[in-house]
């Protein structure tokens, strides 16, 4: 008895050449898989995103009216509001915007504003790029205290240093011109845009640097072929940030433009001033005001989303 309940107690003996093979696990159901959760997943995202829709048609409403007010008569303003004018589109016409080209005052205005806003926003690129390239890698006496210099100028308001830079510029000659107003543009411009570059640049891996100065790379080569295309999200941020708030900008302009290099700006403020009831030039001018900035911000929109987003994750 007591070897048949030894026996009885022994493995099953597995034949030579089988292997014995164990029931693959099952695996673990994940939480939030089944058909439930992927249809809240849809309902929520679907939610979001009409949420997003109503933000953005809310937004562009005073773009649409105020493009729709260009194409009305200034009879047809007085009498109704532009909203009336997308169940009667009969009396739209691009008539205004021919007129106001007509006016040289106007397409001075359009040009100086352009003249204006590029080189400034080349200027502080270009300066800023080559600063904040030096304050993150080179090394010479006194540099961070300088940058600290750079970044304590950044709680400088603007409307301290326009009395001093008068007289500066009265005394040069170059105050109520164009270049002047560059250059102011370009001085307040370049203690943010040095602060956001050299802390981009800052990031770049020292090893790549050192690689390039090990192949024989000089300095301006490493900033010309390493620094400027890996910095391209930044700098493309910036240039859109210096390009609109050089853009639209009255406050400079109002006091370092005469009348001959005044942005257009200031001469939509002087036809409001001087003819409040002028609707017919005053819409196309501020729609035309308006569309530049919104056509360089989404042509440039995932640049800038790329600049705003570098440094967040590494």
């Amino acid at each position: 008895m007591a070897a048949q309940s030894s026996t009885a107690q022994l493995p099953p003996v597995i034949p030579s050449g089988e292997k014995k093979t164990a029931a693959p696990p099952t695996a673990p159901r994940r939480p939030g898989s089944g058909a439930a959760s992927r249809a809240t997943g849809w309902l929520r995202n679907g939610l979001v995103q009409a949420v997003l829709i109503v933000i953005a048609l809310v937004w562009l409403t005073p773009t649409v009216g105020l493009f729709v007010a260009s194409l009305r008569s200034s009879t047809d303003q007085s009498r109704s509001g532009w909203w009336t004018a997308l169940t009667h589109t009969g009396g739209l016409s691009f008539d205004n915007y021919g007129r106001l080209l007509d006016d040289s005052d106007m397409t001075r205005a359009f040009l100086n504003t352009v003249m204006i806003s590029v080189p400034a926003t080349v200027g502080v690129v270009v300066l800023a790029a080559l600063a904040g390239y030096a304050f993150a890698w080179l090394e010479f006496p006194g540099r961070d205290w300088i940058f600290l210099l750079v970044v304590g100028m950044l709680v400088v308001p603007v409307q301290i240093g326009l009395l001093p830079v008068a007289k500066l510029f009265g005394a040069l000659g170059i105050f109520g011109s164009i270049p002047g107003v560059i250059l102011f543009h370009i001085a307040y411009g370049l203690p943010f845009a040095v602060f956001l570059l050299r802390n981009y640049f800052a990031e770049i891996p020292r090893e790549m640097l050192e690689a390039a100065r090990m192949d024989g790379g000089t300095e301006w080569m490493i900033f010309w072929r390493l620094i400027l295309p890996m910095g391209r999200p930044a700098i493309a941020s910036l240039s859109i940030f210096q390009f609109l708030w050089v853009w639209n900008d009255m406050l400079v302009s109002l006091i370092f433009a005469d009348s001959g290099s005044q942005p257009l700006t200031v001469a939509l403020q002087s036809h409001v001033r001087q003819f409040g009831a002028n609707i017919d030039v005053l819409a196309p001018g501020a729609f035309l005001s308006l569309i530049v900035p919104l056509i360089v911000f989404f042509a440039f929109q995932r640049h800038f989303v790329e600049g705003v987003m570098a440094g967040s994750v590494k």
